[in-house]
Order: C-alpha cells, then sequence, then structure tokens
C-alpha cells in the first residue's frame, strides 16, 4: 500500500527565475499528490485532455480542454486523467508577491490584484478566453529573463479582464491552513478515492481518523461544508460523468459501476448535482465531443 503522500507541495522555481513553468504530454502518477495545497497562485491550461476539476470542496470533469486559476492555499488535486492527441498541460505556479510586495498595489494592477482575491474560490475561465490566452501561456515557456515577466503579465492583464468566468468554489472552504486538518483531509479524500465504488460507513472513514462518529461529522461538515455521504454521492457522481462521456456502457451499469445501489436514487442526484438527466447529459456531451 502507497504510503500517504504529504499535502503541502514545496514549490522550487528555477536558479534565476521568480516563478515556476512546467509543461506535460505524458501523465506520471508521482507527479502531484492527490489532494494538496502550497502558498503559490497555479494557472493551468489543458489543450486537449480529460479529467476531474477537484478544488476546495468542488467537483466536476472536462473533457476536452480547461483554462484555471487556482488560489494561495486552496487544495486541489492534479487535474489530467490523461491526454489526447497532441496534448499537453501547462502549468504557471508563482507568489502573489513574485514581483515585490507593492508592485501589485499599485493603481494601474488593481483588476489583477482583484484577479488574484478571486481567484482564492478558484476561477474557471470560459471558452473564448481560453481560446486567446492558452496558446500565450503555452508559448510563455519559450521566453526567458524579462520578456517572459513581460509575456506572463500581459497574461494576468487579459484573465483579469475577462468579462466571463466561473467560480468553482463559491461555497466551500477558502482554506486556511492547519496541518494537522490537511493530514485527516488527506487520508478521508484518499479512502474514499480508492473505495467510492463501495459502500463507506461512517464508522468505517471515522476510524480512519481515529474520531467518534458524531466527531467526525462534526469535523467533516465544518471542513467542507457538506456532510460526508453528500461529498461521496457527488464523488460518484463525477465519475459517473466521466463514464457517461467515455463509454458506450448501459446507464444502469454505469449506475452500478459508480457505486450507487440504486437506479432511481442514482438518477435523481445526477439531476441534482448536474441539472439533466444521465441520458441527456450523455447525449450532449455526443453533440460537443462530435464537434471537436
Amino acid at each position: 500500500m502507497r504510503n500517504t503522500k504529504p499535502t503541502f507541495e514545496k514549490i522550487v522555481p528555477e536558479f534565476g527565475e521568480s516563478f515556476l513553468i512546467k509543461q506535460h504530454k505524458d501523465l506520471a502518477d508521482s507527479r502531484l499528490p492527490f489532494w494538496h495545497f502550497h502558498p503559490e497562485l497555479e494557472l493551468v491550461y489543458v489543450n486537449k485532455g480529460k479529467g476531474k476539476r477537484h478544488i476546495g470542496s468542488h467537483l466536476s470533469y472536462f473533457n476536452n480542454s480547461q483554462l484555471i486559476l487556482i488560489g494561495a492555499s486552496l487544495p486541489h488535486s492534479g487535474f489530467t486523467d490523461r491526454f489526447t492527441a497532441n496534448g499537453k498541460e501547462t502549468i504557471i505556479q508563482f507568489k502573489q508577491d513574485f514581483l515585490g510586495e507593492l508592485f501589485f498595489n499599485i493603481p494601474e494592477m488593481k483588476k489583477v490584484k482583484n484577479l488574484f482575491e478571486k481567484a482564492k474560490k478558484g476561477i474557471l475561465f470560459n471558452i473564448e478566453t481560453k481560446t486567446t490566452v492558452g496558446p500565450k501561456i503555452e508559448d510563455l515557456i519559450n521566453y526567458q529573463g524579462i520578456d517572459r515577466i513581460l509575456k506572463f503579465i500581459e497574461i494576468l492583464k487579459e484573465l483579469a479582464m475577462a468579462p466571463n468566468y466561473t467560480l468553482l468554489n463559491v461555497d466551500g472552504f477558502a482554506f486556511e491552513v492547519e496541518p494537522q486538518d490537511n493530514n485527516k483531509i488527506d487520508i478521508i479524500f484518499g479512502f474514499v478515492r480508492k473505495n467510492f465504488t463501495q459502500q463507506i460507513t461512517l464508522d468505517e472513514i471515522s476510524e480512519k481518523v481515529s474520531m467518534t462518529v458524531p466527531a467526525f461529522c462534526r469535523y467533516f461538515k465544518k471542513v467542507t461544508g457538506k456532510t460526508f455521504t453528500q461529498f461521496v454521492n457527488e464523488f460518484r457522481i463525477v465519475h459517473a460523468t466521466k463514464l457517461l462521456a467515455e463509454n458506450p456502457t448501459s446507464i444502469t451499469d454505469i449506475c452500478f459501476e459508480s457505486g450507487f445501489n440504486n437506479f432511481s436514487h442514482f438518477n435523481k442526484l445526477f439531476k441534482k448535482f448536474t441539472g439533466k438527466s444521465p441520458l441527456k447529459y450523455r447525449n450532449e456531451m455526443k453533440q460537443l465531443l462530435g464537434e471537436k
């Protein structure tokens, strides 16, 4: 059994650089902890890939591409399950004061500073911004020194001016980091990730973090803003959206493969979580992927 990975990720830019840029074309299981945080903001652009978004208490699934900005110390997991043809992921990690403590406090930088504030909830940018800014993010790796800084400021400007976006973690926890809480959350989320297709009792999960059931229920609701049952069901629904988009298996089979043992209950929860029935979701994803 693999050891629980640390929840804090130490980010070190290359020598002589003030922020870190990484580009991935091949997935590696050990590349990122499942559930981690860092004081740096993180800008992620996936041009062609599929995976889960797990940011704070938000869970969703993307099937083609995405552009997101994650605020400082907002917990999240790695995003891309796999890349499609010519797919790659570009990640930029930077501290809010990477240009000095006062730079983003000057009047001209007010909109960018506001962008950083909104990022505390996690920002998903719409297709227009993604199409315009995404290639510039990928191209940033080809610049060095002051040219890279100037290009990056231009990117931040465009993101700050973007008119349409979605805040992902609106009702979740913004997170002021307590190491002991991170260890518990890491254990809980890791266990759910491995066992969500089976029944997980409150006795079982409470024992994993050495808590009584009542204490665990109070703790989990305080940290995530939802009950443990709600969280597990949402995790199962996210998995179901992935299967519906990728797998021709019957919806009934997908219900049971996702950990539900009642088809009616699955339909009800799926519609509550996504706003549409499993069949409608599958048909819309077929049309969407057929247009790409």
